[in-house]
Protein backbone atom coordinates (compact mmCIF):
# COMPACT_ATOMS: atom_id res chain seq x y z
CA UNK A 1 0.00 0.00 0.00
CA UNK A 2 1.32 3.43 -0.93
CA UNK A 3 1.80 5.96 1.87
CA UNK A 4 -0.92 8.52 2.41
CA UNK A 5 -0.29 11.88 0.70
CA UNK A 6 1.03 14.73 2.80
CA UNK A 7 0.22 17.97 1.03
CA UNK A 8 0.65 21.29 2.84
CA UNK A 9 -0.39 23.43 -0.13
CA UNK A 10 -2.19 22.75 -3.40
CA UNK A 11 0.04 20.90 -5.84
CA UNK A 12 0.88 22.85 -9.02
CA UNK A 13 -0.21 19.90 -11.15
CA UNK A 14 -3.07 17.46 -11.40
CA UNK A 15 -3.18 15.15 -8.38
CA UNK A 16 -4.02 12.11 -10.51
CA UNK A 17 -0.99 12.65 -12.74
CA UNK A 18 1.52 12.97 -9.96
CA UNK A 19 0.09 9.99 -8.07
CA UNK A 20 0.28 7.92 -11.23
CA UNK A 21 3.97 8.76 -11.72
CA UNK A 22 4.69 8.23 -8.04
CA UNK A 23 2.96 4.86 -8.08
CA UNK A 24 4.84 3.80 -11.21
CA UNK A 25 8.20 4.67 -9.70
CA UNK A 26 7.46 3.05 -6.35
CA UNK A 27 6.34 -0.14 -8.09
CA UNK A 28 9.92 -0.38 -9.36
CA UNK A 29 11.48 0.74 -6.08
CA UNK A 30 13.89 -1.52 -4.28
CA UNK A 31 12.97 -0.53 -0.76
CA UNK A 32 16.12 1.58 -0.40
CA UNK A 33 16.50 4.71 1.71
CA UNK A 34 15.28 7.71 -0.28
CA UNK A 35 13.13 5.71 -2.73
CA UNK A 36 10.02 7.49 -1.49
CA UNK A 37 11.52 10.99 -1.38
CA UNK A 38 13.04 10.65 -4.84
CA UNK A 39 9.78 9.30 -6.27
CA UNK A 40 7.93 12.33 -4.90
CA UNK A 41 10.47 14.74 -6.38
CA UNK A 42 10.37 13.06 -9.77
CA UNK A 43 6.58 12.86 -9.79
CA UNK A 44 6.34 16.55 -8.97
CA UNK A 45 8.81 17.45 -11.71
CA UNK A 46 7.02 15.27 -14.27
CA UNK A 47 3.90 17.31 -13.51
CA UNK A 48 5.70 20.63 -14.01
CA UNK A 49 6.22 21.44 -10.33
CA UNK A 50 9.24 22.10 -8.17
CA UNK A 51 12.25 24.24 -9.04
CA UNK A 52 14.93 21.65 -9.70
CA UNK A 53 16.41 21.39 -13.20
CA UNK A 54 15.98 18.21 -15.21
CA UNK A 55 18.02 15.50 -13.55
CA UNK A 56 17.44 17.00 -10.09
CA UNK A 57 20.68 18.96 -10.36
CA UNK A 58 22.83 15.87 -10.91
CA UNK A 59 25.16 15.21 -13.82
CA UNK A 60 23.53 12.99 -16.48
CA UNK A 61 25.67 9.99 -15.53
CA UNK A 62 24.81 10.42 -11.85
CA UNK A 63 21.11 10.82 -12.59
CA UNK A 64 21.14 7.68 -14.72
CA UNK A 65 22.88 5.83 -11.88
CA UNK A 66 20.26 7.11 -9.43
CA UNK A 67 17.38 5.88 -11.58
CA UNK A 68 19.04 2.52 -12.16
CA UNK A 69 19.65 2.01 -8.47
CA UNK A 70 16.33 3.17 -7.06
CA UNK A 71 13.83 2.48 -9.84
CA UNK A 72 15.35 -0.13 -12.19
CA UNK A 73 13.27 -0.69 -15.29
CA UNK A 74 10.95 2.25 -14.68
CA UNK A 75 10.14 4.41 -17.72
CA UNK A 76 10.33 7.96 -16.41
CA UNK A 77 7.70 10.25 -17.96
CA UNK A 78 8.97 13.05 -20.17
CA UNK A 79 9.45 16.21 -18.13
CA UNK A 80 7.68 19.27 -19.60
CA UNK A 81 9.92 21.83 -21.29
CA UNK A 82 12.07 23.26 -18.53
CA UNK A 83 14.61 26.00 -19.16
CA UNK A 84 17.93 25.70 -17.33
CA UNK A 85 17.91 27.95 -14.26
CA UNK A 86 19.63 31.32 -14.67
CA UNK A 87 21.28 31.52 -11.27
CA UNK A 88 23.58 34.27 -10.10
CA UNK A 89 27.16 32.94 -10.39
CA UNK A 90 27.68 33.81 -6.73
CA UNK A 91 25.00 31.29 -5.82
CA UNK A 92 26.98 28.53 -7.48
CA UNK A 93 29.84 29.14 -5.07
CA UNK A 94 27.38 28.84 -2.19
CA UNK A 95 26.04 25.64 -3.75
CA UNK A 96 29.46 24.03 -3.55
CA UNK A 97 29.80 25.07 0.08
CA UNK A 98 26.38 23.60 0.86
CA UNK A 99 27.33 20.32 -0.81
CA UNK A 100 30.47 20.15 1.34
CA UNK A 101 28.44 20.89 4.47
CA UNK A 102 25.88 18.20 3.69
CA UNK A 103 28.54 15.69 2.67
CA UNK A 104 30.32 16.16 5.98
CA UNK A 105 27.17 15.14 7.85
CA UNK A 106 26.11 12.18 5.70
CA UNK A 107 24.79 9.21 7.67
CA UNK A 108 27.04 6.81 5.77
CA UNK A 109 24.31 4.22 5.32
CA UNK A 110 23.50 4.49 1.63
CA UNK A 111 25.09 5.60 -1.63
CA UNK A 112 22.17 7.91 -2.37
CA UNK A 113 23.23 10.27 0.41
CA UNK A 114 25.90 11.72 -1.89
CA UNK A 115 23.32 12.38 -4.58
CA UNK A 116 20.99 13.88 -1.99
CA UNK A 117 23.69 16.36 -0.94
CA UNK A 118 23.75 17.72 -4.48
CA UNK A 119 19.96 17.68 -4.84
CA UNK A 120 19.32 19.54 -1.58
CA UNK A 121 22.05 22.11 -2.31
CA UNK A 122 20.56 22.65 -5.78
CA UNK A 123 17.14 23.26 -4.24
CA UNK A 124 18.65 25.97 -2.05
CA UNK A 125 19.40 28.00 -5.18
CA UNK A 126 15.68 28.63 -5.81
CA UNK A 127 13.38 31.09 -4.04
CA UNK A 128 10.53 29.21 -2.35
CA UNK A 129 10.50 26.95 0.68
CA UNK A 130 13.09 24.24 0.27
CA UNK A 131 10.56 21.40 0.40
CA UNK A 132 8.60 23.07 -2.42
CA UNK A 133 11.69 23.79 -4.51
CA UNK A 134 12.75 20.15 -4.19
CA UNK A 135 9.33 18.95 -5.29
CA UNK A 136 8.50 17.26 -2.00
CA UNK A 137 4.90 17.23 -0.79
CA UNK A 138 5.26 18.65 2.71
CA UNK A 139 7.79 20.13 5.09
CA UNK A 140 7.64 16.86 7.01
CA UNK A 141 8.96 15.07 3.93
CA UNK A 142 11.99 17.36 4.03
CA UNK A 143 12.54 16.98 7.78
CA UNK A 144 12.48 13.21 7.40
CA UNK A 145 14.88 13.42 4.44
CA UNK A 146 17.33 15.53 6.44
CA UNK A 147 17.19 13.26 9.49
CA UNK A 148 17.68 10.15 7.36
CA UNK A 149 20.55 11.44 5.24
CA UNK A 150 22.27 14.02 7.45
CA UNK A 151 21.33 13.09 11.03
CA UNK A 152 24.01 15.05 12.91
CA UNK A 153 23.20 18.19 10.94
CA UNK A 154 19.45 17.74 11.30
CA UNK A 155 19.85 17.32 15.06
CA UNK A 156 21.23 20.86 15.24
CA UNK A 157 17.92 22.25 14.01
CA UNK A 158 16.36 21.71 17.41
CA UNK A 159 14.34 24.93 17.23
CA UNK A 160 12.60 24.00 14.00
CA UNK A 161 14.22 26.75 11.93
CA UNK A 162 13.13 26.78 8.30
CA UNK A 163 15.48 24.46 6.50
CA UNK A 164 16.90 26.80 3.89
CA UNK A 165 17.61 29.48 6.47
CA UNK A 166 19.07 26.84 8.78
CA UNK A 167 21.50 25.57 6.14
CA UNK A 168 22.72 29.05 5.28
CA UNK A 169 23.10 29.81 8.97
CA UNK A 170 25.44 26.83 9.20
CA UNK A 171 27.57 28.37 6.45
CA UNK A 172 27.56 31.67 8.32
CA UNK A 173 28.95 29.93 11.38
CA UNK A 174 31.86 28.40 9.49
CA UNK A 175 34.70 30.81 10.22
CA UNK A 176 36.18 32.53 7.20
CA UNK A 177 33.48 31.53 4.70
CA UNK A 178 30.46 33.79 5.16
CA UNK A 179 29.56 36.60 7.50
CA UNK A 180 25.96 37.19 8.53
CA UNK A 181 24.60 40.71 8.13
CA UNK A 182 23.43 40.68 11.75
CA UNK A 183 26.00 40.23 14.55
CA UNK A 184 23.78 37.57 16.11
CA UNK A 185 20.35 36.02 15.62
CA UNK A 186 19.14 37.79 18.75
CA UNK A 187 19.47 41.23 17.15
CA UNK A 188 18.43 40.30 13.61
CA UNK A 189 15.21 42.08 12.62
CA UNK A 190 14.18 39.07 10.52
CA UNK A 191 14.82 36.57 13.31
CA UNK A 192 11.12 35.72 13.80
CA UNK A 193 10.80 34.87 10.10
CA UNK A 194 13.31 32.04 10.47
CA UNK A 195 10.84 30.00 12.52
CA UNK A 196 7.20 29.01 12.42
CA UNK A 197 4.91 27.77 9.66
CA UNK A 198 6.14 27.78 6.08
CA UNK A 199 3.29 29.31 4.12
CA UNK A 200 3.09 31.55 1.07
CA UNK A 201 3.43 34.66 3.21
CA UNK A 202 6.80 33.69 4.67
CA UNK A 203 9.08 32.17 2.08
CA UNK A 204 12.38 30.57 2.95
Amino acid sequence: MLPSPRLESPAPFEAGAHWQTYGLLMSHGRGLPNDDALARMLATQAGGGGSLPVGLGLKPTEFAALLGRHFPGAALPVVPNRLPPAWDPRLLEEKEELIKLLDFHRAGRDRSERWMSVIVATGCMANDHLWEDLGLWSRRDLSELMARNFPTLAARNDRDMKWKKFLYKQLCEQEGIYLCRAPSCAVCRDYALCFGPEDSAARS
